[in-house]
């Protein structure tokens, strides 16, 4: 496992709680929108730098007290066989633990799930069906991420599906499959496009996101499948 990175504070990334991410290299999906290529390329990986775990460790003993929990991202943390034994080291630290993943261990999650080793679970939903394979950048077999949304639903401690519009890409009348797939769940968050950082495909920077206003009718179209509905 290389850690790649922290950010010492975050109020948005954990909701409702103060916490310092986690940033773990390397990735089993090579999604053409994902912001973060230096944690999923190969090349970009090489270029970068690895956090020792001991500093690690040291800052988040620092900030006993101070933060409520640690977000754990990449990447795909899930990859590494070792991602449950560094968790529970954070975990007896008395840190909350919240994972951002794209579902495609499911038996990392359960064994995660299991040893009561996550808080708060986050998992992405790329794409409808038919196009996930060309969405997540890698041939994918649905089965695993039918478990790990069936993991999540009925055994997660909390949790939340996310789904990135991508202009051209994934737009309304994706939501409306995807949700038909998930539904009915406590949460589903519908998030914007980005282009302000380096992306995995860098064609995709010349596109603007959706409107705040595109985003919200969106919303209002699903949100009575779920629990809660959010536009982030």
């Amino acid at each position: 496992m290389i850690i790649a990175g922290i950010q010492k504070h975050t109020l948005i990334d954990y909701p409702g709680k103060v916490a310092a991410t986690i940033f773990i290299s390397g990735c089993n999906f090579k999604c053409p929108f994902c912001h973060n290529p230096e944690l999923v390329l190969p090349e970009e990986i090489k270029k970068g730098k690895e956090l020792p775990l001991k500093e690690v460790f040291a800052f988040l003993e620092e900030r006993k007290g101070f933060l409520d929990g640690v977000v754990i991202c990449g990447g795909e943390p899930t990859i590494h066989s070792d991602l449950d034994n560094f968790i529970f080291k954070i975990k007896k630290m008395g840190f909350l633990i919240k994972l951002d993943t794209n579902g495609y261990n499911p038996e990392m999650l359960e064994k995660l799930i299991d040893k009561k080793l996550v808080d708060y679970i986050a998992m992405d939903i790329k794409a409808s069906k038919e196009k996930y394979n060309k969405l997540a950048g890698a041939r994918v077999d649905l089965q695993k991420i039918e478990q790990s949304i069936g993991l999540l639903k009925n055994r997660a401690k909390d949790y939340e599906f996310r789904t990135t519009l991508v202009p051209g890409m994934i737009e309304k009348e994706d939501i409306l499959k995807i949700v038909l797939w998930i539904a009915p769940a406590k949460k589903y968050v519908i998030q914007n496009f980005s282009n302000k950082q380096m992306l995995v495909n860098k064609e995709l920077s010349s596109k603007n996101p959706f409107s705040d206003e595109y985003l919200e009718s969106v919303k209002k179209e699903v949100e009575s499948f779920f629990d809660i509905c959010e536009t982030r």
